[in-house]
C-alpha cells in the first residue's frame, strides 16, 4: 500500500515538473556566475547548472531557490561530484535545496527517482549510435527519466521527430540554439522545450 502510495507522489511529482517545462519551454542553462546572475533577473522559470563544484553548488543552487526558480544541476560537471557513483545524488538531495539532476549517465537515474529528484538524461546526437542507444533506452524495462535532452538542439526536425517516435519521454533540445528561429523549429518538430547559455534567447 505505502509503495502504490509513493507511486503516486512520484508520478504527481513527474507531472508537475514536466507541466512546469511546458509553461516555460526556454530554460536557461548557465555555466559561470555571471550567466547566473543573468539568468535570476530574465523571465525565465527553470535554470540548468552547467558549473560548480562541490563546495559552491550549495551556494548556487540557493541563489535560484531564493529567486523562485528551478534548479537542476548537471552532476556530471560538479567538480567533486563527478564519479558516476549513488553517493553523489545523495549529496545534492542532503546538501542542496535541488530540484533535480541532468547527468549522461542512465545509471545514476533510478537512485535519483529513489530521492524523489526530477531527472533529466543527456544524449549527445553525434550518430546513428545515439540514436540506437535512446531507443535501447526506451525500451527497458529499469527506470525511466522524466526528460531526455539531446544535444545539439538544432538536429533537422526530422530527427527530433525520430526521437519522440521512440521514446514516449518528453525530449528537450539543446545547444547551439542561437534565435527565435531555433527555438521555433525545435518546438514545433515535437521537442517540449529547448535549453540555452545563449543570453540573447532567454527573453524571448
Amino acid at each position: 500500500m505505502f509503495a502504490l502510495f509513493l507511486f503516486d507522489l512520484l508520478g504527481m511529482k513527474n507531472r508537475e515538473f514536466i507541466n512546469k517545462i511546458e509553461i516555460n519551454p526556454i530554460i536557461a542553462a548557465v555555466k559561470n556566475d555571471e550567466g547566473l546572475a543573468t539568468a535570476l533577473t530574465e523571465d525565465v522559470e527553470i535554470i540548468f547548472v552547467l558549473y560548480g563544484d562541490i563546495c559552491t553548488i550549495p551556494g548556487i543552487v540557493k541563489k535560484i531557490k531564493q529567486a523562485g526558480k528551478v534548479a537542476m544541476v548537471h552532476v556530471d560537471l560538479i567538480t567533486g561530484l563527478n564519479n558516476s557513483k549513488d553517493v553523489c545524488l545523495d549529496f545534492i538531495k542532503n546538501n542542496t535545496e535541488a530540484d533535480g539532476i541532468i547527468t549522461t549517465k542512465s545509471n545514476l537515474i533510478a537512485h535519483a527517482k529513489e530521492l524523489e529528484l526530477n531527472t533529466v538524461l543527456r544524449y549527445f546526437i553525434l550518430d546513428s549510435m545515439a540514436l540506437q542507444n535512446i531507443e535501447k533506452q526506451a525500451k527497458s524495462p529499469g527506470v525511466k527519466p522524466d526528460i531526455i535532452e539531446f544535444l545539439p538542439g538544432i538536429v533537422l526536425p526530422k530527427m527530433i521527430k525520430r526521437i519522440n517516435k521512440v521514446s514516449r519521454v518528453p525530449i528537450i533540445a539543446g545547444g547551439l540554439i542561437a534565435d527565435k528561429e531555433d527555438v521555433m523549429n525545435a518546438l514545433d518538430a515535437g521537442a517540449l522545450a529547448i535549453s540555452t547559455t545563449n543570453e540573447m534567447v532567454w527573453g524571448l
